[in-house]
């Protein structure tokens, strides 16, 4: 158990050192870089962040913009199959009907005074 926690501690002092480093180099590339921010700097910034919310215990922000796109595609895929399942129906109903109207035999009664 001890050994565990041990290495559990190690491990934990390990992710913060690397967190210190990333965040003193993002600080470093962001302090000579001026005004301009690259997106290396951003990156380092963002990875440096997401390590410090995992080692809070804070877990990712869910993306909603990805979830929203998603959710949109599905939509629109569905309502092109629904357009296309209705279509290809009445097409097999219209040709149902042109078959019947085809293959009917009209009976009329003769009235004969037999």
């Amino acid at each position: 158990m001890f050994a565990r926690r041990n290495r559990t501690e190690k491990t934990a002092d390990e992710a913060w050192e690397h967190l210190s480093h990333a965040w003193t180099a993002a600080g470093d590339s962001a302090g000579r870089a001026g005004e301009r921010v690259t997106s290396v700097t951003d990156e380092a910034l963002a990875r440096a962040g997401a390590a410090a919310d995992a080692l809070a215990g804070r877990s990712p922000a869910r993306p909603w913009g990805l979830i929203a796109v998603v959710a949109l595609a599905g939509v629109a895929a569905g309502w092109a199959i629904a357009s296309a399942a209705r279509a290809a129906l009445e097409r097999q109903a219209e040709e149902e009907e042109a078959e019947l109207a085809e293959t009917a035999v009209v009976v009329t009664p003769t009235y004969d005074d037999h």
